[in-house]
């Protein structure tokens, strides 16, 4: 192979490069704003099924729970406010546990879901299962706790995934309710938070 050809192949490459290169930033910058709006519409359905009778769900501001970016928000309807809408961040036996609960105005829990997990498969992973979550409705601040026994009071543990149970429970959503409770008092809330409130 002489001089020529090793220049032609280089320039050949450096043109497929140049080339791969503006038609990846070209399908990126088409796609990107689709996937924000896409990303925009599945966090308000997530919102609203927080709490479905509410037509106006606001963001108060921000907190970072584990130095992760979380929101909180206010729900109201016909200019009333029902409660607030949280989301937390739990640290898992194998995870950040993405976490968004609802409470009403006495800040008691109305309903949790878990945005994303990917704890163990058949054992931690269960925090995402009906049976789990259906636990935390009626939940407060002094009942947010974890028990391995059958319990109504409390939360009980998923058999086999303690670490995971508490990472939603306490670490999450009582986390996330003490927050918003001094966030809304004004003193900054509590825990590794910084909070920034949008004016």
């Amino acid at each position: 192979m002489n001089t020529k050809e090793i220049i032609k192949i280089t320039i050949n490459l450096l043109v497929i490069y140049i080339v791969g290169g503006v038609l990846l930033a070209g399908v990126y910058a088409w796609t990107s704003p689709l996937i924000f709006k896409a990303n925009e519409k599945e966090k308000q359905e997530a919102l609203q099924r927080m709490v479905p009778e509410a037509d106006n769900i606001t963001k108060v501001g921000d907190w970072h729970p584990h130095e992760k970016h979380a929101e909180y928000f206010v729900a109201k309807k016909d200019g009333k406010v029902l409660g607030y809408v949280v989301q937390a961040f739990g640290k898992g036996y194998s995870s950040y546990i993405n976490i968004l609960f609802s409470v009403g105005e006495d800040f008691v829990v109305k309903k949790m879901d878990i945005l994303k997990q990917a704890e163990t498969p058949g054992l931690g992973d269960e925090v995402d299962t009906k049976s789990f979550k259906g636990q935390f409705p009626g939940k407060k601040l002094d009942t947010l706790k974890v028990v391995k026994e059958e319990t109504k009071e409390y939360v009980q543990a998923i058999t086999g995934a303690t670490i995971s149970s508490r990472a939603v429970t306490e670490d999450g959503v009582k986390k996330g309710l003490e927050f918003l409770q001094g966030a809304l008092k004004g003193d900054g809330g509590h825990g590794d938070t910084s909070p920034t409130k949008e004016h």
